[in-house]
């Protein structure tokens, strides 16, 4: 018996798909493990929130390290995810000649409300495999900065640290021991 099965693509067939104009305009799609990954539309507290993170990490970053919101990266396993915001190294042609790549990125951070699930999941675990050495997903729905480091390999890929920040506190940006986010002024307080 003939079972089916899933088309994956590589990131070649997937920038080609994108040339040809496969995808509309306004489509929220990634590449993740060689498949195409249909995301769900920001609601009013992730936009606030990515507004206000954007603005404190602009401030804080400024000329040490280039960030970048909602842009591509390449992972070696057929994956260009788009993650919210990605800290990484400057370089000198501002990554014209690529996406950044693992060794590149110091920081990336998801904000979570609907997709919460996802990227506890799968994006922890993609990102871990990739070597990706601090990953952040600021929790809209238990309001809550979930921060992971140390990615291990067991039979899964994971983070060994995993630290809590409560929306009050102030947290020390990874690879800057002098930058410090206050999250009170990130996090929505009001509920929409």
């Amino acid at each position: 018996m003939n079972l089916p099965t899933l088309k994956r693509f590589t990131i070649e067939e997937y920038h080609r798909l994108t040339e040809l104009g496969f995808f509309q305009e306004d489509d929220r799609v990634e590449l993740v493990r060689g498949q195409l990954i249909y995301r769900a539309a920001k609601g009013t507290l992730h936009s606030v929130c990515s507004t206000r993170l954007n603005r404190q990490l602009t401030k804080l970053v400024g000329d040490q390290a280039t960030l970048r919101g909602q842009e591509l990266i390449a992972l070696p396993n057929d994956g260009e995810p788009e993650p919210d915001f990605a800290i990484v190294r400057n370089h000198a042609d501002d990554y014209l000649s690529g996406h950044p790549r693992p060794e590149d990125i110091l920081l990336l951070i998801e904000i979570s409300d609907s997709s919460l699930t996802y990227d506890q999941e799968t994006k922890l675990e993609l990102y871990a495999e990739d070597g990706i050495q601090h990953y952040w997903i600021f929790n809209l729905i238990d309001r809550v900065l979930e921060m992971y480091s140390e990615p291990y390999q067991t039979s899964e890929f994971g983070y060994r640290v995993k630290r809590i920040a409560l929306p009050n506190e102030r947290v020390k940006l990874p690879c800057f021991s002098e930058l410090w986010l206050d999250l009170s002024i990130v996090f929505p307080t009001a509920t929409v």
